[in-house]
């Protein structure tokens, strides 16, 4: 289940604190693989056990963010590789847990298109900037298929049910600053500034308390699935956790010295 190229699906480089990761099958606008999705998860991996790493940037080389999974590719599979459940359960999803748990915050710089697949990726990361030009789309129903990575999840904690429903059913693109008035997104850029303004965000975000950073993270990641007295009691802990932090001294160290703060590296 692969294919040929000399060129690797996904570039993964480093600017000073913030790992960039370029999907990179331009020719198929980044369309997912087995191989794309597999270098995601091993990228993930990769950076959090850089110690240096405190946030990373996805985004998709040349015309478009991502297409969604590359529909010509499994038409090629011999029938017994066709099993898209087994593609979801075997390389989306290990993809999906990753993001979602991953202490480090993920930024999304969403370049022309973002569809099916490509589009609920996106969606899934913790701070998504598009560029005015982009289009997000829930391609899904046009070729008989419903919402998979996640976005039957996402989209209704988004931007409501019944924005959601509209979306999935009637399966129109959306401009990226309709995305942001609707609250899908965190903003829409000039295309020319999307991946600079995106790793400003992540640089900002590098700059921050790692630990307080992951522990918010976390406690907003776990907020959908809490009732109030769950979500007051994860607050607790968290808070607890984070007050008795080498970050949390230091952070009152220097607003009482009235300097910025040195935080620790991240653990």
């Amino acid at each position: 289940m692969g294919e040929t190229s000399s060129e690797p699906s996904l570039f993964v480089e480093r600017r000073g604190a913030v790992a960039l990761f370029t999907l990179n099958r331009p020719s198929r606008i980044n369309a997912f693989t087995p191989e794309l999705l597999a270098a995601l998860a091993s990228a993930f991996d990769a950076a959090e056990t850089d110690a240096g790493v405190r946030a990373i940037v996805i985004t998709g080389a040349g015309r478009g963010f991502c297409s969604g999974q590359d529909i010509g590719l499994i038409a090629t599979l011999p029938p017994e590789e066709r099993d898209v459940g087994r593609i979801l359960r075997d390389f989306y999803e290990p993809v999906v847990a990753k993001m979602r748990a991953s202490p480090l915050p993920v930024v999304a710089a969403v370049n022309g298109v973002a569809a099916g697949a490509g589009a609920n990726f996106a969606l899934l990361a913790d701070i998504v900037v598009a560029g005015r030009s982009a289009e997000f789309v829930e391609a899904f129903v046009k070729i008989g298929l419903v919402p998979d990575v996640a976005g039957s999840w996402t989209l209704p904690r988004l931007v409501g049910a019944a924005r959601a429903k509209a979306l999935a059913l009637l399966a129109e693109p959306i401009k990226a600053e309709t995305a942001e008035a609707w609250g899908l997104i965190w903003k829409a850029v000039d295309d020319d500034r999307l991946l600079d303004e995106a790793v400003a965000i992540a640089e900002r975000l590098a700059g921050q308390s790692a630990s307080a950073t992951a522990l918010t993270k976390r406690l907003l990641n776990a907020s959908a699935g809490n009732d109030l007295d769950a979500q007051l009691a994860l607050e607790r802990e968290l808070q607890t956790e984070a007050a008795a932090s080498a970050d949390h001294a230091e952070g009152v160290r220097a607003f009482m010295e009235k300097r910025p703060p040195r935080w620790s590296e991240r653990s």
